[in-house]
């Protein structure tokens, strides 16, 4: 089931290897209204140029062509040529105007297009367009991802029932702002342009800026939310204040069970954590803090093997830039205590805790005791399969 006012496609180009989905299309029957976001490195690649410009200006989007296999990114005058190519294939069959169209990207940096397996594969493409290929979209930008990410969620907006279903790919070269990370939600919401863009930054802002995996940010990060607004409901605008709350919880809920799936995906990882700080002074200490603590790799290493090596976590925070008064200090495994007022509870706790460290998913809670900000990281552990995975990535 897709949502409404939208078409999907998949198909193996043969971009890098066989017999492989590898290209993706997503269409809009009308120029849907299209917020994004978009990677902060400065080394961006061709797709992500071209996309930023188009959205600056138009605001709406009929079609995201996107593939796998190479990032067309450090690709120079001929990657950026070859992007736009692609661009004006897609425009030309499905018969809309060439700036209506989104492109996306993902796989080894410095690598030209295929653009013989591309050229050759659009008519095919666009001729598969149907409502239920969404999951074969989703499975065609995975590149070390192991599993497919989707959600799909409804919402009622007076009373009028609105669609949200997203995707993602991402396990490796994540850290905010984003990661190597690629996002479409399609939705049938009738927004504006700016209540969306709102809605889509607010999102995003807490919960892909919200993982970690290796610290690391990637040339091709873009997120982006269509709306097709076929399913008629009044506008949400500037003045439908409760209606662009709901419509942003929901959207934000989405975005978060996609980050999270990049993170328990993360490459070689085993355990997915949640850093949560609180009592710092501000909000944004509190995120610092976690995010310190979310990329240590000593921490990470430690989550791995399962040992409740406090020390590593409270060393992190030291160098994290805020300032705190390390004798005032809880930590904690899920509700397990291990530190209290910066001095270690006992072996009896820390074997305890080395229970919580077996579970896939646990918490690591930090009281600051210095105020009321409260902030989350994402992360995972880092293992043996994440070096071997990256040791071998462009073989």
């Amino acid at each position: 089931m897709g949502v409404k006012g939208f078409l999907t496609s998949a198909v193996a180009a043969g971009i890098k290897y066989q017999d492989r989905l590898d290209l993706g299309l997503i269409y809009s029957t009308n120029p849907a209204v299209t917020a994004g976001a978009f990677t902060t490195n400065q080394v961006k690649a061709a797709p992500v140029v071209i996309d930023m410009e188009r959205l600056k200006h138009e605001g709406r989007a009929q079609a995201v062509l996107v593939n796998s296999g190479c990032a067309n990114a450090c690709t120079g005058k001929q990657g950026m040529a070859d992007a736009l190519q692609s661009s004006s294939l897609v425009a030309k069959e499905l018969d809309i105007p060439e700036n209506m169209v989104q492109l996306s990207s993902t796989g080894v940096i410095g690598a030209q297009l295929n653009m013989e397996a591309i050229t050759a594969a659009i008519p095919k493409l666009v001729a598969g367009l149907g409502p239920d290929n969404f999951e074969a979209v989703a499975q065609a930008i995975m590149t070390t991802d192991t599993v497919k990410k989707t959600v799909r969620k409804t919402v009622m907006i007076g009373d009028t029932e609105v669609t949200l279903m997203g995707m993602a790919k991402g396990a490796g070269m994540i850290m905010p702002n984003m990661a190597t990370m690629l996002s479409f939600v399609l939705t049938d919401v009738q927004i504006g342009f700016p209540e969306l863009q709102k809605a889509l930054l607010a999102g995003v802002e807490r919960t892909f800026n919200r993982i970690t995996v290796d610290g690391d940010t990637s040339t091709n990060d873009m997120v982006l939310v269509m709306a097709s607004g076929e399913a008629k409901n009044d506008w949400i605008d500037e003045d439908s204040k409760a209606e662009l709350e709901l419509f942003q919880d929901t959207l934000e809920s989405v975005l978060k069970e996609l980050a999270l799936m990049i993170v328990a995906d993360g490459e070689g990882a085993s355990k997915c954590i949640t850093i949560r700080v609180c009592g710092a002074r501000e909000d944004d200490e509190a995120e610092q803090v976690a995010r310190t603590v979310a990329n240590s790799n000593l921490v990470k290493t430690a989550f791995f093997g399962e040992d409740a090596n406090w020390g590593r976590i409270i060393a992190a925070m030291g160098r994290s830039g805020v300032k705190f008064n390390p004798d005032r200090v809880d930590i904690a495994f899920n509700d397990v205590v291990i530190v209290r007022n910066g001095l270690a509870v006992g072996k009896e706790a820390e074997d305890e805790a080395s229970k919580v460290l077996k579970e896939r998913n646990f918490n690591v809670c930090i009281d600051l005791k210095e105020g009321n900000g409260c902030e989350e990281v994402y992360t995972c552990d880092f293992s043996i399969d994440y070096v071997k995975i990256n040791a071998d990535y462009r073989s």
